[in-house]
């Protein structure tokens, strides 16, 4: 039933390894995608991957560093997959930090790791298991409850429904023999309440749990004290000198005073009762107080953060998570990436073992921090000028296609680059194919006027650095850009840069022909220009993208967004969200940022001054 099931390191040493009978081809690919696409780009929140026909269930066991992974077909439904990896983990792990501390980390990688007999025990008790919970067979007609009715319990009489009112009464008032609730008494609780349990009902089992209390809190307090004296009668008191009135005068004996004035040191059962009472409910008191973070709940709430020498738990990082979440969706992050975020760092820590006196916050702000660098740290080679290079040697142009939605800034950030390649000693090539938005040519013909002022002709042999391709409005966009990239090879231009027409996500008709632009032509980059102001609107603008490529894409693997030009980024203070949410969905780089109006206004990403920012309070 299993494909594969293999235990890793996380720092990429397999450990044990196991292959379904049958299975021929190696799980390596599914196993790289995984870490790949999920564990590297901290999309662990999902405990599930899909691989071609292959279902991948993963699990992370953060306090030794181990992966484990299982694989099956896609097609099967094994409800039995969770549980035999968490019991696979247990035994494993057991047995791995056994070996560990006997023989040692070299000598345990440089030996076989024995754990064949142990495996399939589980995965046999495991399908076993399974199979015990089949469904229960449908009961015959004769076992129903509709066999056993008579024609006479079907005929209705008069006062027939009356008679049932009372004799359901009846049944409710009377009991039968041996019926009679036994409620143990609070003296027995201890050998019978804790020993024989379910209790007959919950008002039985809170009758006897607060019996027991009020027991208990007596028994301790009249065991240290002298056992209480029966009252002494009233009596009058008696005046040497007289005056005064002995009866205005006189003293009660009930517990507060004697004749003699002296103070009574015995105590009646009700007052310690009530004693006891009241100061478990100071102590509940406290507790809620501690808890809504009052002047002992500061004190208390610092000292339970405290984390020595134990493992974390999804409940110790549950409020601080809740923070986070809130924190990043306040700093422009969507709130559907927040939340994975969250869970995936979650899963990240639990089970971690924390160190003497390290917060629980610092622990989780510490993680969160990783994981969002690391999500903006490319995960691929992203060096424009190396690629154009490289075509230079083929004896073709570099195509780069710029899309995104209307008014984000395409064709100004095309002129930004077009000037940095300019800068780097490439010629540029500028298709005009946006064919739609009126004074969209007029525009880029003014950025090649300004760019060629900048670096004259007569710099480079009479030859402007710069020239634009064009053919009026109405044209298809796809036949204008496969003109100019066969006119940029015929005319030895470096870089060709295609510029689209603005389109919303939702427009299809001009998703269909942005699909048909990239399928046909091919280049070697297509870059999303995206505004840094956007949040949940990043989100739905880069999957739609992505899905409209994907499914008017002429190939079996379809070309999607290669990188992305975030825009406006000057403009966002310390919002910086959007960055987050955009290369998480897409799992591609931010190239290029617009940090201004000018040619020079390019950056590329820092990613550790943008996760700075995002996590500044």
């Amino acid at each position: 039933m299993l494909d594969f099931f293999t235990i890793f390191s996380k720092g990429g040493i397999v450990l044990w390894c196991f292959q379904g009978a049958g299975v021929t081809e190696s799980f390596t690919g599914p196993v790289n995608a995984l870490i790949r696409s999920v564990i590297l780009q901290e999309r662990s929140g999902n405990s599930s991957f899909t691989h071609e026909a292959l279902s991948l269930k993963y699990k992370l066991d953060n306090e030794f560093e181990l992966i484990f992974v299982v694989g099956f077909q896609k097609i099967l439904t094994l409800t039995y997959v969770d549980k035999f990896i968490d019991d696979v983990q247990l035994h494993f792990r057991d047995r791995y930090k056994n070996e560990l501390e006997q023989k040692g980390a070299l000598r345990l990688l440089n030996q076989s790791f024995e754990f064949e007999d142990d495996f399939k025990m589980l995965l046999r008790k495991a399908e076993d298991s399974s199979k015990a919970r089949s469904p229960a067979p449908m009961r015959t007609f004769k076992e129903s409850e509709k066999s056993q009715k008579t024609v006479k319990s079907m005929i209705e009489t008069k006062g027939g429904d009356k008679d049932k009112e009372q004799g359901g009464k009846k049944n409710k008032n009377t009991k039968k023999e041996g019926e009679n609730e036994q409620i143990p008494t609070p003296e027995a609780f201890s050998r019978f309440a804790l020993l024989n349990p379910p209790f007959p009902s919950v008002k039985h089992a809170c009758w006897l749990v607060s019996d027991f209390l009020i027991l208990a809190f007596c028994h301790c307090a009249y065991s240290k004290s002298p056992k209480p004296q029966k009252p002494r009668e009233k009596q009058k008191r008696v005046w040497d000198k007289g005056g005064g009135s002995a009866k205005d005068l006189d003293y009660s004996v009930n517990g507060h005073g004697s004749p003699n004035g002296e103070q009574n040191q015995e105590a009646p059962v009700d007052l310690v009762c009530t004693y006891q009472a009241s100061l478990l409910i100071e102590l509940t008191m406290l507790n809620k107080s501690s808890k809504k973070g009052g002047s002992f709940g500061g004190m208390f709430g610092m000292l339970k953060g405290l984390v020595g020498s134990k493992s974390l738990t999804r409940e110790d990082m549950e409020s601080v998570l809740d923070k986070m979440r809130d924190h990043l969706i306040a700093k422009n992050v969507a709130a559907d990436i927040a939340t994975q975020l969250c869970d995936s760092v979650a899963k990240k820590l639990e089970g971690k073992v924390m160190g003497t006196f390290t917060t629980v916050a610092s622990t989780v702000k510490q993680a969160l921090q990783d994981s969002l660098v690391q999500i903006l740290q490319p995960k691929r080679r992203v060096d424009i000028l190396r690629d154009v290079m490289e075509a230079q040697n083929q004896r073709r142009p570099f195509v780069i296609t710029f899309c995104g939605v209307n008014g984000v800034g395409k064709s100004t950030n095309l002129a930004k680059i077009s000037f940095w390649l300019m800068e780097n000693g490439f010629t540029v090539l500028i298709a005009a194919c946006d064919t739609f938005r009126a004074g969209a040519v007029e525009q880029l013909r003014t950025h090649q006027r300004h760019l060629n002022s900048l670096h004259p002709p007569e710099k480079h042999g009479g030859r402007p650095i710069v020239q634009l391709y064009e053919k009026g409005y109405g044209k298809d966009a796809a036949g204008i850009a496969m003109e100019a990239i066969a006119y940029a090879r015929n005319q030895v231009f470096d870089v060709v840069l295609v510029d689209t027409a603005g389109r919303m996500q939702d427009n299809a008709p001009l998703m269909t022909a942005l699909a048909k632009l990239i399928a046909v032509n091919m280049p070697d980059l297509v870059l999303f220009v995206g505004e840094a102001l956007v949040g949940n609107e990043a989100v739905d603008q880069l999957v739609k993208f992505n899905q409209a490529l994907a499914d008017h894409s002429m190939s079996d693997k379809p070309r999607l967004i290669d990188g992305i030009v975030l825009t406006k980024f000057d403009t966002i203070d310390d919002k910086v969200g959007a960055a987050i949410s955009m290369t998480y969905i897409t799992g591609q780089p931010i190239v290029f940022v617009g940090t201004g109006q000018t040619y020079n206004d390019l950056r590329s990403l820092n990613a550790r001054a943008v996760v700075n920012a995002l996590m500044k309070a």
